[in-house]
């Protein structure tokens, strides 16, 4: 209205038309030049923990330094960029820049490193540890058990872990509107150890594993965006070389009984995946929209094979060919139509199909069973699907604030050598949302899913026969029913709370031997209040319950034995933060905790002890100060305090000879206390 009236007034008397020149946007202001901030400082570790350092870096006791920060240029011809630094003093570092100049093209580099640290205390024998072949040191006596092998002289502690490195390019061009091109590569390095195991007959033993692995992806694409159609075309690439093809070790068990005095595993072989995609959309009217897209590719997998045994004792066939001449071929198309014939009605229609074609070749390879015996041919299956997938919705807002949604999704899935040919699953839902009051906002979302599968055939081809009672959970006929509810109540401008509840219950009825049901619960609360301009507290708590039951078989007949799981995750937080003094002194804390426990239970009719209860508990509490010493200069620190408390019977007491037949590295649940304090320097310019 105001916008009619100025243009009256401006055609009935000129002199007082308005200067658009002059307009300005307070709000909304563009800084040219260069701004940015610098951060230095120093931390300090209290103890070591491989657990606590997994992802983060912060692996080591003692001090690490502190550096980072962002830059950021503008100018008044477009020309712009950005440097951001984190976590340089760290192995969790990351950099990155991105800059070029608006509306005609852009580029980007980014390097960063991520470190995986397994859980510490890990003890071997072997020599050679990170490198392919596993030795045994010079006294070490090969024995038919773990107590008697000479351990104590011998056994030696490894860090087990590997540093992840990545490298991004990339760069995309405006060829003038509507136009555009890009290109992308990314070189990612693996290097370090991972944890793994192998096998003679009945005894195993705990190894580590190399990890010297690279994967370059390539990306490349134009794109076409108009008006009404908007299109892309893109190749990608992506190629996995490993340095280590196998790991080979000696048995500590003998010394070389029967021939089998070396054990050798493959390692991930070498593969490659190429792909080229297609995508197009186009508005057919005002509130109409197609789109659809088609992707077709190719993974290969070439790598000569290793020797199926090191057993001279045994005289292996020679196999049919050097390599396994893996071949699959993908297809994925989308479709998808949308559109709002009515106001306040959305309707949408979407059919997806996605295709693993296997053409390996197949053949008969000779088998060995645990280095020892040579066993039946094996025949390699190249198992791949076709599957189909439609989904319907349609939504309906009213002025009310009244939402209802209800969907279709139908998915049907043709698989090649499986026990199942076919599986249909089809879940129908409605979610139903409401302002109930100008305070309260809530919704109920209702589904039921169902899947049916075509009649089970024996797996003839499985190297040991199978219970025909068997049925697979993700194969097996299911009825899941679930309901979702979520309230948000508005107390007043500075309270507000939210509950959330969700239940799912799975039945599986044609199941005798299996998976036979399972339930979820889960239910969580969140409030969030501002005391004040400068105070601000928000809270959630969630707690999770899982049960399920399994009916299993000893034999190849009904059930003899049956187990339950109960498990149970319960976590909370509460946040702080309180401008103390204003524009000057910043505080806040966070603190947050987690429980989760497992309870197996087991019942073949006979008595014996149940399994101990699995556990894990994590508290943690960081709090944090800001000292505004300067309009450009800050002053941080924080102190970040973390207890991890682990109970799992798997791995409570067993040391490296706990067990008879199994040489293990001793690894023990993760127990930890673990402090840092930092005092960083921020510099704004």
């Amino acid at each position: 209205m105001l916008g009619t009236l100025l243009s009256a007034a401006a055609a009935s008397n000129p002199a007082a038309a308005v200067d658009p020149s002059q307009w300005k946007c307070a709000s909304c202001p563009v800084e040219t030049g260069t701004s940015g901030s610098l951060d230095a400082g120093v931390g300090v570790v209290s103890d070591a923990s491989a657990r606590y350092g997994d992802y983060t870096g912060l692996d080591r006791k003692g001090g690490v330094l502190l550096l980072g920060g962002s830059v950021r240029y503008l100018d008044a011809s477009g020309l712009w960029g950005k440097l951001e630094a984190s976590d340089l003093g760290t192995d969790a570092r990351s950099l990155s820049a991105v800059g070029g100049r608006e509306g005609v093209f852009s580029a980007n580099l980014a390097y960063d490193e991520l470190p995986r640290h397994f859980d510490g205390g890990a003890m071997t024998p072997f020599l050679g540890v990170g490198g392919s072949v596993l030795t045994l040191p010079a006294g070490f006596t090969p024995a038919g058990t773990t107590d008697a092998m000479s351990l104590a002289s011998t056994l030696q502690s490894v860090d087990i872990g590997y540093k992840r490195s990545r490298l991004d390019l990339g760069a995309t061009w405006l060829q003038g509107h509507p136009w555009s091109f890009s290109v992308g590569a990314r070189h990612m390095t693996r290097e370090g150890t991972e944890p793994t195991s192998g096998s003679f007959f009945s005894n195993a033993s705990q190894l580590v594993a190399p990890v010297d692995q690279t994967t370059d992806n390539f990306e490349g694409a134009a794109a076409y965006a108009g008006r009404d159609l908007q299109a892309r075309l893109a190749y990608t690439a992506s190629v996995f070389r490993n340095d280590d093809a196998s790991l080979t070790w000696t048995d500590p068990f003998t010394s070389g009984t029967l021939g089998a005095g070396l054990g050798q595993l493959a390692l991930a072989p070498d593969n490659q995946f190429h792909q080229l995609q297609a995508s197009i959309g186009y508005r057919l009217g005002p509130l109409t929209r197609v789109s659809g897209d088609l992707a077709v590719g190719r993974m290969t997998q070439d790598a000569a094979f290793v020797a199926p045994t090191l057993n001279a004792a045994l005289v292996v066939p020679v196999l049919p060919r050097s390599s396994l001449q893996g071949a699959v071929d993908t297809l994925n198309a989308n479709l998808a139509l949308s559109a709002s014939p009515l106001e306040g009605l959305r309707l949408s229609a979407a059919w997806s199909h996605d295709e693993r074609d296997n053409k390996t070749p197949t053949a008969a390879f000779p088998s060995v069973s645990t280095d020892l015996f040579l066993g039946p041919d094996y025949t390699n299956r190249p198992y791949g699907y076709k599957q189909d997938r439609l989904k319907l919705g349609a939504g309906y807002f009213s002025h009310a604030g009244l939402k209802l949604d209800i969907g279709f999704d139908y998915r049907e899935t043709r698989r090649t050598l499986q026990a199942v040919d076919t599986t249909r699953d089809a879940t129908t839902f409605a979610r139903l949302s409401a302002q109930a009051t100008p305070m309260l906002a809530v919704s109920l979302k209702l589904a039921e899913a169902q899947r049916s599968n075509s009649a089970y055939s024996d797996v003839s081809w499985a190297e040991a026969a199978e219970n025909p009672l068997l049925r697979r959970f993700d194969m097996a006929r299911r009825i899941r029913d679930s309901a979702d509810a979520r309230a948000d109540l508005t107390l007043s401008d500075s309270v507000s709370l939210g509950m959330d509840l969700g239940i799912a219950d799975d039945n599986y009825p044609d199941t005798t031997i299996g998976l036979t049901d399972g339930h979820t619960v889960g239910v969580g609360a969140d409030v969030s209040v501002a005391f004040s301009e400068r105070t601000r507290l928000t809270l959630f708590v969630h707690a999770d319950r899982v049960r399920s039951h399994q009916a299993g078989s000893q034999g190849v007949g009904l059930p003899d034995w049956w187990a339950g799981t109960k498990d149970a995750a319960d976590m909370g937080g509460i946040g702080v933060r309180h401008a103390a003094i204003k524009d000057k002194l910043d505080l806040g804390a966070d603190l947050a905790f987690a429980r989760s426990r497992s309870d197996v239970a087991v019942d073949n009719r006979v008595p014996a002890p149940g399994f101990p209860t699995a556990t894990t508990a994590m508290d943690s509490a960081k709090f944090f100060a800001s000292w505004h010493l300067s309009k450009a200069m800050s002053l941080t620190g924080s102190y970040w305090f973390e207890h991890y408390d682990a109970a799992d019977w798997q791995l409570d007491g067993v040391q490296p000879a706990t067990i008879p037949n199994l040489l293990a590295f001793g690894v023990q649940p993760p127990h930890y206390n673990v402090s840092m304090v930092r005092v960083s320097l921020r510099y704004r310019f």
